[in-house]
């Protein structure tokens, strides 16, 4: 070892440790118990409507507090785009990407509006 490190990759293994292997260790268990889990179950239909939730609170957050280059979009605008959004998602069959591009659309529109 020279100067302290091995073979000079002691960074990488520190993230290797200290981030990687953790997230990893979650995910592996998650795929092990994955089958073994009732969809129809109360903690199961309870965990999805708190990642329901923290969505709605994400995407709220961003309408009514937004930062960096969003803040220079109107909040109506920024609201519009949204309800647009959702209304195409809904229209186009539950398709999460068309509805994303739809409100992005309506978000860029207007942000060029502005210039």
């Amino acid at each position: 070892m020279e100067g302290g490190t091995l073979w000079g990759f002691s960074p990488y293994l520190a993230i290797l440790l200290a981030a990687v292997l953790p997230t990893h260790i979650w995910r592996w268990l998650g795929v092990i118990f994955a089958g073994r889990l009732d969809e129809q179950s109360e903690i199961f239909i309870w965990v999805k409507a708190v990642a329901t939730a923290l969505v709605a609170a994400l995407i709220a957050k961003l309408i009514l507090f937004p930062t960096g280059p969003l803040a220079s979009v109107p909040t109506l605008a920024r609201a519009a785009a949204a309800a647009i959004g959702f209304a195409v998602f809904i229209v186009a069959g539950k398709r999460l990407a068309v509805g994303i591009l739809a409100a992005e659309l309506v978000l860029i529109g207007a942000w060029f509006s502005l210039r």
